[in-house]
Parts: C-alpha cells; sequence; structure tokens
C-alpha cells in the first residue's frame, strides 16, 4: 500500500529539511519489488499553498494545507528553518497541528520544526529533540516537554523529533525501517551515500567541530584545550572562570557568544563526549568511564546519558562499542 506523506513548510525553511527526507523516501522503491504503485506518495503542504521560498532563496511548490481528518494513516513532517520564528508569531499553523498532529499515524519534526509541534501542544509530557544549539531555548519556552540535548532523533509515541538539519535524513530512513525493514533501509543509505545510518541514540554533538568553530584569536581556545586535557578534574563554571581570568557573567557572555554554548554546557558536552569515546572503544567498566570523563560515578554517568541522549551508558556501549 501507498503511505503518504505530507512535508509542512513556511517561508524561509530550511531546505534540505524537507528535500532530505523526501528522497529518502522517493529512494525506496529502487529496492522493493515492482508493484506498479509507488512505497510512499510525497505532498508539500503550506499554510495557504503556492510557491513557498527556503531561506536559500530557491522555493517549493505546495498545496494549502488539507483538512486535518485527511492526515489519518500519513506522516506528517515539519520543517525547520530561520523562519519558524514568523510562523510561531502567526499562530495558524500551530493551530492546524494541535489539530491535525493528533490525527496521522506519525508526527515528526525536523531541526526547528520541534518548536511547531511544541507550540501546538503535542509534546507536553514527551521527550524531543532539536539542534543542539536551540535545546536551551526550546526547554525554556516549552518547560513541560522533557529535551534531549544531544540524541539524533527520539520516537514519543507516534510524535518523533530530530537534531539539526541532516538527523532528518537519519529520523526518516528509521521510519524506512519501521516499513520495509532494515535491508531496505540500508540499501537507501547506501544509495544516498551514507554510509553508516546512524540510530538515534548516537549524539549529534561534536567538540572537534566545536573546537574548529571558536574563534583562533577568542577566549575560548584556551578554556577548551584545556578541559580537554583535564576533564577528571572537578572542573565548574567558577574555576572555569578563574582559569581564564574572567567573571563567571563574562564567561558565560563570551562562551555564548564564540561557541554558542553555556560553560555549564560546554562542559557537559565535552564529559558526554568522552564518555562515549571510551564506551565506544570497549572500555569495560563503568566506574572506569565515569572518573575519566568527570562524571565521578555511574550514577552521574547514568543520569547525563539519560537525559542528553535518552539512552543508558551500557546500551551506548551496546550499540556504538568498535
Amino acid at each position: 500500500m501507498t503511505h503518504r506523506v505530507l512535508l509542512l513548510v513556511f517561508p524561509e525553511f530550511q531546505l534540505l529539511d524537507a528535500t532530505g527526507p523526501a528522497d529518502v523516501f522517493a529512494a525506496v522503491d529502487e529496492h522493493l519489488p515492482a508493484t506498479g504503485r509507488p512505497a510512499y506518495l510525497l505532498q508539500a503542504i503550506s499554510l495557504l499553498g503556492g510557491l513557498i521560498a527556503s531561506s536559500s532563496g530557491l522555493a517549493m511548490a505546495t498545496q494549502p494545507l488539507p483538512e486535518p481528518q485527511q492526515l489519518v494513516g500519513c506522516t506528517l513532517l515539519v520543517a525547520g528553518g530561520h523562519g519558524v520564528q514568523r510562523a510561531l508569531q502567526q499562530g495558524q499553523l500551530t493551530r492546524w497541528l494541535g489539530q491535525a498532529g493528533p490525527l496521522a499515524a506519525r508526527c515528526a519534526s525536523v531541526c526547528t520544526g520541534a518548536f511547531l509541534l511544541a507550540q501546538a501542544g503535542l509534546m507536553t509530557g514527551r521527550k524531543m529533540v532539536t539542534h543542539w544549539r536551540y535545546a536551551e531555548l526550546l526547554q525554556r519556552l516549552y518547560p513541560g516537554v522533557e529535551i534531549l540535548h544531544d540524541s539524533l532523533f527520539i520516537r514519543d509515541g507516534a510524535f518523533y523529533s530530530s537534531a539539526g538539519v541532516t538527523a532528518g535524513l537519519d529520523l526518516c530512513l528509521s521510519l524506512v525501517e519501521d516499513d520495509h525493514g532494515r535491508d531496505v533501509s540500508l540499501q537507501v543509505a547506501k544509495g544516498l551515500v551514507m554510509y553508516l545510518r546512524r540510530p538515534g541514540g548516537q549524539r549529534q554533538f561534536s567538540a572537534e567541530l566545536l573546537a574548529q568553530q571558536a574563534p583562533a584569536e577568542g577566549m575560548m581556545q584556551g578554556l577548551l584545550m584545556e578541559l580537554r586535557k583535564s576533564l577528571a578534574s572537578p572542573w565548574d563554571v567558577e574555576s572555569m572562570a578563574t582559569f581564564t581570568n574572567m567573571s563567571p557573567r563574562t564567561l558565560h557572555r563570551h562562551c555564548q557568544a564564540e561557541l554558542g554554548v553555556t560553560p555549564a554546557r560546554l562542559l557537559l558536552h565535552l564529559r558526554l563526549e568522552c564518555a562515549c569515546q571510551l564506551l565506544e572503544a570497549g572500555e569495560a567498566s563503568l566506574k572506569r568511564v565515569a572518573l575519566r570523563s568527570g562524571f565521578s560515578n555511574e550514577y552521574n554517568l547514568r543520569q547525563a546519558f539519560s537525559r542528553a541522549l535518552g539512552v543508558t551508558p551500557g546500551e551506548y556501549r551496546q550499540r556504538f562499542c568498535r
């Protein structure tokens, strides 16, 4: 049977948030027996229909929003992008989502599309992810939603959410696997030159990328290098401020400006990445992982993994140990 997939966009949406998932679903037919029917029927929708310009300037042809009851049995995918703030302020999309989302067989967001699902009231009491840069803002605005700060994508009942941009492809590959099995999902991934389909529990954050992002002449490069050398030390915001010769407030300002995260979040990210690397390398003792990454004990390590990735350290090691 053909499954309908509706891609919801708005002015200044992120083009890859919609076209990436569309290419994943469209590629499935190449790996299924010929039936004369496509596996997925794709349709882009927007508030009033017509050509909708993305943030890159390229436009997508869309149909107007369907009646909510027409979403029964469908997958609804909500894109993110620079225009999400205006879409939130206008309110029409979130009102429609509040009615249509619960009727869809699956309702999902990519990147900052998470804000639209949260504003629609669909994620209250549920777990959710978005791009790590916007996770704290999402949590502040919607305290009734449990935000996982570093997971690639997550499912909570019929609702799915994914992190920044390309994580939407990983999410859609997992939906293809649910519908057609792992072999088809892997074949689609290979065809799209996604040589490894990343499971949802894998982290989206990369300290290497963050270090590259930090200006060479900025204040944070030295702190980044020192933290990574000595994560087992009892660092906190006060000691980080002392190291950089700043007040905690000044450190917070520089860290946000140069790296896009708070000092506390930076430290947590670095410790999580260190722990993940140790687990991927096959470190057998969770106690040693906790000590070497700076979490001090197994309880703190488990809490951090659960909140950030939605898996336990043992589950992470089982999935990703080389």
